[in-house]
Protein backbone atom coordinates (compact mmCIF):
# COMPACT_ATOMS: atom_id res chain seq x y z
CA UNK A 1 0.00 0.00 0.00
CA UNK A 2 2.80 2.16 0.77
CA UNK A 3 4.42 1.53 -2.56
CA UNK A 4 1.33 2.23 -4.18
CA UNK A 5 0.74 5.91 -2.54
CA UNK A 6 4.43 6.79 -3.07
CA UNK A 7 3.99 5.86 -6.48
CA UNK A 8 0.91 7.75 -6.92
CA UNK A 9 2.67 11.05 -5.06
CA UNK A 10 5.51 10.72 -7.90
CA UNK A 11 3.21 11.04 -10.47
CA UNK A 12 1.57 13.67 -9.49
CA UNK A 13 5.24 15.83 -9.08
CA UNK A 14 6.80 14.27 -11.80
CA UNK A 15 6.79 17.19 -14.75
CA UNK A 16 6.81 16.77 -18.25
CA UNK A 17 9.54 18.14 -18.93
CA UNK A 18 11.88 17.26 -16.23
CA UNK A 19 15.82 17.96 -16.04
CA UNK A 20 15.26 19.46 -20.08
CA UNK A 21 17.48 22.42 -20.68
CA UNK A 22 15.35 24.46 -22.69
CA UNK A 23 16.84 28.09 -24.57
CA UNK A 24 13.94 30.29 -26.25
CA UNK A 25 13.68 33.97 -27.71
CA UNK A 26 11.29 36.54 -27.72
CA UNK A 27 10.65 35.34 -23.72
CA UNK A 28 9.17 38.74 -22.67
CA UNK A 29 5.67 38.80 -23.79
CA UNK A 30 3.57 36.80 -25.15
CA UNK A 31 3.74 33.20 -26.37
CA UNK A 32 7.31 33.38 -25.41
CA UNK A 33 6.42 34.45 -22.35
CA UNK A 34 3.62 31.87 -21.52
CA UNK A 35 6.35 28.92 -22.98
CA UNK A 36 9.18 30.03 -20.97
CA UNK A 37 6.89 29.88 -17.68
CA UNK A 38 5.29 26.61 -18.64
CA UNK A 39 8.30 24.94 -19.58
CA UNK A 40 9.58 25.55 -15.69
CA UNK A 41 6.23 24.26 -14.52
CA UNK A 42 7.02 21.03 -16.29
CA UNK A 43 10.28 20.98 -14.62
CA UNK A 44 12.46 22.34 -17.40
CA UNK A 45 15.54 24.44 -17.09
CA UNK A 46 15.12 27.59 -18.79
CA UNK A 47 17.21 30.20 -20.10
CA UNK A 48 14.52 32.88 -21.33
CA UNK A 49 16.23 35.45 -23.94
CA UNK A 50 14.91 38.67 -25.15
CA UNK A 51 15.63 41.81 -26.00
CA UNK A 52 13.68 44.07 -23.70
CA UNK A 53 15.43 43.82 -20.55
CA UNK A 54 12.89 45.73 -18.77
CA UNK A 55 10.03 43.40 -19.33
CA UNK A 56 12.11 40.17 -19.46
CA UNK A 57 12.60 41.09 -15.63
CA UNK A 58 9.34 39.96 -14.83
CA UNK A 59 10.13 36.30 -15.22
CA UNK A 60 13.17 36.66 -12.42
CA UNK A 61 12.13 34.89 -9.26
CA UNK A 62 10.24 32.04 -10.84
CA UNK A 63 11.24 28.83 -10.15
CA UNK A 64 13.12 27.08 -13.33
CA UNK A 65 13.89 30.40 -15.27
CA UNK A 66 16.57 32.20 -15.36
CA UNK A 67 16.60 35.50 -17.95
CA UNK A 68 19.37 36.68 -19.90
CA UNK A 69 19.12 39.75 -22.70
CA UNK A 70 20.20 39.07 -25.99
CA UNK A 71 19.58 40.05 -29.33
CA UNK A 72 19.19 37.12 -32.06
CA UNK A 73 19.72 38.69 -35.06
CA UNK A 74 23.19 39.48 -33.16
CA UNK A 75 25.39 36.78 -34.38
CA UNK A 76 28.16 37.82 -32.08
CA UNK A 77 25.39 37.47 -29.32
CA UNK A 78 24.22 34.25 -30.46
CA UNK A 79 27.01 32.82 -30.47
CA UNK A 80 28.21 33.98 -27.04
CA UNK A 81 24.75 32.66 -25.74
CA UNK A 82 25.67 29.08 -26.96
CA UNK A 83 29.00 29.33 -25.34
CA UNK A 84 27.13 29.00 -21.93
CA UNK A 85 25.97 25.92 -22.64
CA UNK A 86 27.44 22.51 -22.39
CA UNK A 87 24.43 21.36 -24.13
CA UNK A 88 20.34 22.12 -25.30
CA UNK A 89 17.43 19.80 -25.27
CA UNK A 90 15.22 21.79 -26.71
CA UNK A 91 15.47 25.45 -28.69
CA UNK A 92 12.47 27.21 -29.10
CA UNK A 93 12.76 29.98 -31.72
CA UNK A 94 9.71 32.25 -31.44
CA UNK A 95 11.20 35.73 -32.37
CA UNK A 96 9.17 37.69 -34.65
CA UNK A 97 7.81 40.60 -36.24
CA UNK A 98 4.97 41.42 -37.98
CA UNK A 99 4.81 43.81 -41.02
CA UNK A 100 1.46 45.47 -42.13
CA UNK A 101 0.69 45.80 -46.05
CA UNK A 102 0.70 44.30 -49.40
CA UNK A 103 4.12 43.87 -51.56
CA UNK A 104 3.24 47.53 -52.55
CA UNK A 105 3.52 48.47 -49.14
CA UNK A 106 6.69 46.73 -48.21
CA UNK A 107 9.49 48.95 -48.63
CA UNK A 108 13.34 46.79 -49.21
CA UNK A 109 13.91 47.81 -45.48
CA UNK A 110 10.72 46.41 -44.63
CA UNK A 111 11.52 43.58 -46.03
CA UNK A 112 15.29 42.91 -44.77
CA UNK A 113 14.11 43.83 -41.41
CA UNK A 114 11.48 41.25 -41.52
CA UNK A 115 13.48 38.43 -42.68
CA UNK A 116 16.30 39.68 -40.78
CA UNK A 117 13.81 39.14 -37.38
CA UNK A 118 12.12 35.84 -38.66
CA UNK A 119 14.44 33.96 -40.56
CA UNK A 120 18.24 34.75 -40.23
CA UNK A 121 18.01 34.91 -36.25
CA UNK A 122 16.67 31.41 -36.68
CA UNK A 123 19.22 30.71 -39.11
CA UNK A 124 21.68 31.91 -36.28
CA UNK A 125 20.07 30.57 -33.86
CA UNK A 126 20.24 27.11 -35.03
CA UNK A 127 23.67 27.41 -36.48
CA UNK A 128 25.00 28.18 -32.93
CA UNK A 129 23.06 25.10 -31.19
CA UNK A 130 22.36 22.33 -33.49
CA UNK A 131 26.54 21.32 -33.00
CA UNK A 132 26.17 20.83 -29.11
CA UNK A 133 22.71 18.87 -30.13
CA UNK A 134 24.87 16.60 -32.65
CA UNK A 135 27.60 15.97 -30.39
CA UNK A 136 24.96 14.46 -27.85
CA UNK A 137 22.63 13.02 -31.17
CA UNK A 138 19.60 14.30 -29.46
CA UNK A 139 18.30 17.45 -29.93
CA UNK A 140 14.54 19.17 -30.15
CA UNK A 141 14.29 22.14 -32.39
CA UNK A 142 11.13 24.40 -32.38
CA UNK A 143 10.34 27.04 -34.70
CA UNK A 144 7.29 30.18 -34.63
CA UNK A 145 6.25 29.90 -37.81
CA UNK A 146 2.08 30.98 -38.84
CA UNK A 147 -0.63 30.07 -41.05
CA UNK A 148 -0.17 32.85 -42.87
CA UNK A 149 2.70 31.29 -44.89
CA UNK A 150 2.85 28.70 -47.25
CA UNK A 151 -0.24 27.38 -45.46
CA UNK A 152 -3.01 30.45 -46.15
CA UNK A 153 -2.85 33.42 -47.96
CA UNK A 154 -3.61 36.61 -45.91
CA UNK A 155 -4.40 40.10 -47.00
CA UNK A 156 -1.64 42.82 -46.23
CA UNK A 157 0.49 39.94 -44.66
CA UNK A 158 2.80 40.22 -48.01
CA UNK A 159 6.63 39.78 -46.13
CA UNK A 160 5.18 38.30 -42.95
CA UNK A 161 3.79 35.45 -44.68
CA UNK A 162 6.69 35.32 -46.92
CA UNK A 163 8.92 34.96 -43.90
CA UNK A 164 6.91 32.49 -41.75
CA UNK A 165 6.77 30.10 -45.31
CA UNK A 166 10.42 30.35 -45.10
CA UNK A 167 10.53 29.33 -41.62
CA UNK A 168 8.56 26.13 -42.46
CA UNK A 169 11.25 25.13 -45.41
CA UNK A 170 13.91 25.81 -42.42
CA UNK A 171 11.82 23.36 -40.27
CA UNK A 172 11.40 20.52 -42.87
CA UNK A 173 15.21 21.32 -44.33
CA UNK A 174 16.90 21.19 -41.17
CA UNK A 175 14.42 17.83 -39.52
CA UNK A 176 15.47 16.26 -43.03
CA UNK A 177 19.34 16.61 -42.77
CA UNK A 178 19.01 15.68 -39.05
CA UNK A 179 16.70 13.41 -38.55
CA UNK A 180 18.96 10.24 -38.10
CA UNK A 181 21.69 11.94 -36.17
CA UNK A 182 18.76 12.11 -33.25
CA UNK A 183 17.58 15.93 -33.85
CA UNK A 184 13.67 16.59 -34.58
CA UNK A 185 12.70 20.10 -35.92
CA UNK A 186 8.86 20.90 -35.88
CA UNK A 187 7.37 24.30 -36.29
CA UNK A 188 4.17 26.23 -34.51
CA UNK A 189 1.72 27.37 -36.77
CA UNK A 190 -0.42 29.82 -35.13
CA UNK A 191 -3.95 31.69 -36.45
CA UNK A 192 -4.21 35.23 -34.65
CA UNK A 193 -3.16 35.16 -30.66
CA UNK A 194 -4.64 37.71 -28.16
CA UNK A 195 -0.90 38.71 -27.54
CA UNK A 196 0.53 42.44 -26.16
CA UNK A 197 2.04 42.64 -29.86
CA UNK A 198 -1.53 41.82 -31.37
CA UNK A 199 -2.77 44.37 -29.02
CA UNK A 200 -0.01 46.73 -30.25
CA UNK A 201 -0.73 46.58 -33.94
CA UNK A 202 -4.35 47.38 -33.47
CA UNK A 203 -3.69 50.21 -31.50
CA UNK A 204 -1.15 51.83 -34.26
CA UNK A 205 -4.26 51.65 -37.35
CA UNK A 206 -5.55 54.43 -38.39
CA UNK A 207 -8.95 52.95 -36.86
CA UNK A 208 -8.41 50.69 -33.91
CA UNK A 209 -12.08 50.13 -33.57
CA UNK A 210 -12.34 48.74 -37.34
CA UNK A 211 -8.64 46.94 -37.04
CA UNK A 212 -10.08 44.99 -33.90
CA UNK A 213 -13.49 44.41 -35.57
CA UNK A 214 -11.37 43.22 -38.53
CA UNK A 215 -9.24 40.42 -36.36
CA UNK A 216 -12.48 39.11 -34.97
CA UNK A 217 -14.71 39.03 -38.21
CA UNK A 218 -11.92 36.10 -39.22
CA UNK A 219 -11.81 34.20 -36.62
CA UNK A 220 -14.17 31.49 -37.09
CA UNK A 221 -14.31 30.00 -34.06
CA UNK A 222 -15.96 32.94 -32.02
CA UNK A 223 -12.51 34.11 -30.43
CA UNK A 224 -8.95 34.95 -30.39
CA UNK A 225 -5.93 32.19 -29.24
CA UNK A 226 -4.68 32.39 -26.28
CA UNK A 227 -0.69 32.87 -25.66
CA UNK A 228 -1.30 29.83 -23.34
CA UNK A 229 -3.00 27.55 -25.35
CA UNK A 230 0.10 28.02 -27.83
CA UNK A 231 2.22 27.47 -25.08
CA UNK A 232 0.75 23.76 -24.09
CA UNK A 233 1.30 22.89 -27.49
CA UNK A 234 5.24 24.07 -27.24
CA UNK A 235 5.10 21.79 -23.95
CA UNK A 236 3.72 18.77 -25.97
CA UNK A 237 6.69 19.38 -28.59
CA UNK A 238 9.08 19.81 -26.17
CA UNK A 239 8.49 16.91 -23.84
CA UNK A 240 9.12 12.81 -25.16
CA UNK A 241 5.61 12.80 -25.78
CA UNK A 242 5.78 13.77 -29.74
CA UNK A 243 9.13 11.43 -29.54
CA UNK A 244 7.93 10.39 -32.89
CA UNK A 245 7.37 13.77 -34.77
CA UNK A 246 9.73 16.16 -36.50
CA UNK A 247 9.10 17.84 -39.55
CA UNK A 248 6.07 18.97 -39.20
CA UNK A 249 3.72 22.43 -39.08
CA UNK A 250 1.63 22.07 -35.75
CA UNK A 251 -1.18 24.69 -36.38
CA UNK A 252 -3.55 25.85 -33.77
CA UNK A 253 -5.91 28.52 -35.36
CA UNK A 254 -9.39 27.75 -34.54
CA UNK A 255 -10.03 26.38 -38.21
CA UNK A 256 -9.24 30.14 -39.96
CA UNK A 257 -7.57 28.26 -42.80
CA UNK A 258 -10.36 25.65 -43.33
Amino acid sequence: MLFFYTFRFLLKTMGRLDGKVIVLSAAAQGIGKASAIAFAKEGAQVTATDINGEKLKELDGIPGIKTKVVDVTKKDQVGALAKDFDYVDVLFNVAGFVHHGSILECEESDWDFTMNVNVRSMYLMIKAFLPKMLARKSGNIINMASVASSIKGVVNRCVYSTSKAAIIGLTKSVAADFLEQGIRCNCICPGTVDTPSLRQRIQDRPDPEQAFKDFMARQKSGRLCTAEEVAHLSVYLASDESAYVTGTEAIIDGGWRL
